[in-house]
């Protein structure tokens, strides 16, 4: 993966990606998406199944909130921000496959009305920790 590696969010040392521009304030006014990067999907192969958080549900910084599951291995999600769960990728759960074809776009994952972020990381420091192009 060379390019291609959107710097209009936030990435995550977990490998999940926030629709929240570097240093923007919290808490936002609208729901933020939120998905896995082009890394990650890369890393874990065909995926096959996807378990989101409920609509509604509160998600926590740095903690779990779902899984994504391919034919290797399993993988637990990481929210980057704490929040109510607004809006959930229904698209994605039902072909997981749109994860791995564009995770940046039609492969979002869910959407949260993000009150605090946890730790981010611009798209440069996230390409200079994972060896990836910006």
């Amino acid at each position: 993966m060379s390019a291609g590696l959107p710097t209009d969010r936030s990435y995550t040392d977990e490998h999940e990606w926030v629709l929240v521009y570097p240093g923007a304030p919290l808490p936002t006014d609208e729901p933020v998406r939120i998905g896995i990067t082009a890394l990650a999907a890369d890393n874990l192969g065909d995926l096959v199944f996807v378990e989101l958080p409920d609509i509604g549900s509160t998600v926590t910084a740095g903690e779990t909130c779902g899984e994504v599951e391919s034919t290797k291995t399993v993988s637990e999600l990481y929210s980057p921000v704490t929040g109510t769960v607004t809006i959930v990728n229904t698209a994605a759960v039902d072909d997981p496959s749109i994860i791995t074809s564009d995770p940046y776009e039609g492969g979002w994952l869910f959407a949260v009305l993000a009150t605090d972020a946890g730790q981010l990381l611009t798209a440069a420091e996230y390409a200079e920790k994972n060896g990836v192009g910006e």
